[in-house]
């Protein structure tokens, strides 16, 4: 199993070999350090947990830099291996893009951008209501959320609410380009989260 964390820089175009245009994300990855490796003899399941990026060290507390052996990352982040993964690493390795290869496919997570506290017609897609026949106010308005024989609001009603910073993962992205020198790779396609977010990779 492959995994790094990284950062998203921006999108753009990559001309491929034979003059295709590849739209691209540029990640820039790494490189992590492993904190801990834990095993299922001792913790119960296995995993490895890695620390990126820095972090002034009156932001860390005692106990935080105790479990990071002294480091101050600004990330930490554990990635479960499943049954049939093998990880060859020990504590205090470093990894960085040069584990992956062109053509990888890859799973990527992130947080989606967040758009704040939007109404159902931008949220959900509502058409809503007419524009004309005496219609005033009732533009962009959800319509009824109950009537009938109800005497409640059903759940999972569609309403207006907080939209976007969820979890996103997309699945079977591949590798275009990876930049060894300067710890850069390119994906193909759209990841979620604006820039400057710590985007999670792994690959099997």
């Amino acid at each position: 199993m492959k995994f790094i964390l990284g950062t998203k820089v921006n999108m753009t175009e990559y001309f491929s070999p034979d003059g295709r245009v590849v739209p691209v994300t540029i990640i820039s990855t790494g490189p992590v350090k492993v904190v801990t490796v834990k095993s299922k003899e001792t913790d119960g399941y296995n995993a490895v947990q890695v620390g990126y990026g820095e972090q002034k060290k009156e932001r860390v507390n005692k106990a935080q830099i105790g479990q990071m052996k002294g480091d101050t990352f600004k990330v930490l982040k554990e990635f479960r291996l499943k049954t049939g993964d093998t990880f060859e690493g020990a504590v205090g390795d470093t990894i960085d893009s040069s584990i992956f290869e062109v053509g990888d496919s890859l799973q990527v997570s992130g947080i989606s951008k967040g758009k704040g506290f939007q109404g159902v017609v931008k949220r959900h897609g509502f058409h809503g209501g007419p524009r004309s026949h005496g219609q005033k106010h009732s533009e962009r308005e959800p319509g009824s959320i109950g009537g009938g024989l109800r005497t409640h609001v059903p759940k999972g009603m569609r309403m207006a609410g907080r939209m976007g910073s969820d979890r996103i993962t997309y699945k079977n992205l591949k590798v275009v380009f990876v930049d060894k020198e300067n710890n850069t790779m390119l994906i193909k396609g759209a990841i979620p989260g604006k820039r400057g977010d710590v985007i999670e990779i792994t690959a099997r």
